[in-house]
């Protein structure tokens, strides 16, 4: 099973991280110190088993568990206060381990998620699957917290998206005042699919169908001029020449 760990305590993740590493029906293929930085690494990793901190600061893991599909993976829950353990059953979680987590206490809830995998795979095996695999985070929106508000953020409706330090300015259609959150363009870089959202400069990511003109090095999205540095140039000139209908300049 391939495991993520999200926790805001270093400690916390070196703990489990062993655990994993110790065990060899596990696999670590992310590790999160935040619940934003995990919205984006787990759409680019996708995880079987996810322990899930519950306290954290900024978008707790309560808030990140209302938005992961459970259909194909679970969730277990870890923190220090007992008293989350009846929120964490309300989400639909697998287990719930009190810190500091034991590794007794870490076996059983893998053992019951192992349980869970096979009868999953009992009912896949009678079943002719029709439809893709659904992803962590639904492929037409994302959540992002904005002044003690959770917003949800359409990917269709993304003009652009501005970095500025610890933050982030998601610019939308038909919207007079972006969005603003604290999170990293990285994250949101790895949240995005890279078909139709481009990097083109270390402060901007565009929504390709959005752009209107390149010219000079920019490219213009609505009346907005936006700059694409040297370092993302090819990317975008690659793109843009892949779809090129022959014809005469003026």
């Amino acid at each position: 099973m391939k495991c993520a760990i999200i926790d805001d305590e270093p400690l916390a993740l070196d703990l489990l991280e062993s655990y994993i590493l110790k065990t060899p029906m596990l696999q670590l293929c992310g590790r999160y110190s935040s619940a934003v930085e995990a919205m984006g690494g787990l759409q680019h990793e996708p995880a079987d088993l996810i322990f899930l901190d519950i306290q954290m600061p900024g978008l707790s893991g309560l808030d990140l568990s209302k938005m992961i599909d459970t259909t194909r993976r679970r969730i277990v829950f870890t923190t220090a206060f007992s008293q989350y353990a009846i929120e964490g059953y309300k989400v639909n979680a697998l287990d719930y381990l009190l810190k500091p987590v034991s590794y007794t206490d870490f076996i059983a809830a893998v053992s019951r998620a192992q349980q869970w995998f096979g009868r999953l795979s009992d009912v896949s095996d009678r079943t002719v699957a029709t439809q893709p695999q659904p992803g962590m985070l639904a492929d037409d929106h994302f959540f992002v917290k904005s002044e003690h508000r959770i917003v949800r953020i359409p990917l269709a409706d993304i003009l652009y998206v501005e970095g500025l330090k610890d933050y982030v300015k998601i610019h939308l259609a038909d919207q007079p005042r972006p969005t603003l959150s604290l999170m990293s363009m990285r994250s949101v870089e790895q949240a995005l699919p890279a078909k139709r959202f481009f990097r083109i400069h270390r402060s901007y990511i565009v929504n390709i169908d959005k752009v209107r003109v390149f010219e000079r090095g920019q490219l213009q999205i609505g009346d907005k001029f936006l700059p694409v540095s040297d370092s993302y140039r090819e990317q975008v000139l690659h793109y843009i020449h892949a779809r090129l209908l022959p014809g005469r300049g003026m």
